[in-house]
């Protein structure tokens, strides 16, 4: 089960990285290629919810013993998510430089700008070259950059962010990792040293085996020296008694012929 939290989590982590690279250029894109991004970006953004939801049927199957970790990891996840879907709202709305030039016109400091802006204070519509364009107030032209330099600002914070809760997970798969190499280590010294025990149990008896060979072996030796002594003696008695018996055949006969 953790295996398929863990890689769920990275392609939570890969595919939020894309989104908040995507999110940072949506205001500088053109028209059409803002509208194909943004579009890419809501995609991706669907993918990353179906991938909370994962891990989140993931974590309800964890014992409630060791839940608390998991739960922790995707609270910051979902804080994550909520984040990215305000950034990329933001991020809609938001004009890059060359767009606020488009609205504020080429050059703010034209004549035909002084003079609109000698002419009244309030915005007004001119019309410059062949197009129209918008003027605006040197009020609202501040509050426009101000606007655009806390975007900036955010933008930037937001990747360091990122960049940190990633740097953040690779120290935590890196710790689970050595600590899953460690939990081995130990198993394996563990059976190292069983395996070392009935080594040292069989060779004990091993050794008692050979000891009773040579006892036996000695033994038969004894056994059959006694029997070789046996038949030696039964074989002296046999020679014996038929001596005996030929003495006394021969001296029968020897009496029979007188």
């Amino acid at each position: 089960m953790s295996s398929d939290f863990e890689g769920y989590e990275q392609d939570f982590a890969v595919l939020t990285a894309e989104i908040t690279s995507k999110i940072s250029r949506v205001p500088r894109l053109p028209p059409d290629e803002k509208k194909q991004m943004v579009a890419n970006v809501e995609k991706q953004l669907e993918e990353a919810k179906e991938l909370l939801e994962q891990m989140d049927l993931e974590v309800r199957e964890i014992p409630p013993q060791s839940r608390g970790m998991y739960s922790n990891r995707m609270r910051s996840y979902k804080q994550e998510m909520g984040k990215l879907e305000t950034d990329f709202k933001r991020s809609r709305i938001a004009y890059s430089d060359e767009v606020r030039n488009e609205l504020l016109g080429d050059d703010g400091n034209s004549s035909e700008n002084q003079d609109f802006i000698q002419y009244e204070s309030k915005p007004k519509i001119l019309f410059s070259s062949s197009r129209l364009k918008l003027k605006f107030t040197p009020a609202f032209i501040d509050l426009i950059d101000t606007a655009l330099e806390i975007r900036q600002f955010e933008t930037k914070s937001f990747v360091k962010r990122a960049h940190l809760l990633d740097n953040t997970e690779r120290l935590e798969r890196s710790s689970r990792r050595l600590e899953a190499g460690y939990q081995i280590a130990v198993e394996t010294e563990q059976i190292g040293q069983e395996m070392l025990e009935n080594l040292s149990h069989d060779r004990e008896k091993i050794q008692r085996a050979r000891e009773r060979l040579r006892e036996t072996d000695a033994n038969l030796g004894k056994s059959s020296r006694i029997l070789t002594g046996m038949l030696r003696r039964s074989v002296k008695k046999v020679s014996k008694a038929g001596k005996l018996e030929l003495t006394t055949a021969l001296s029968f006969e020897m009496e029979k012929e007188k």
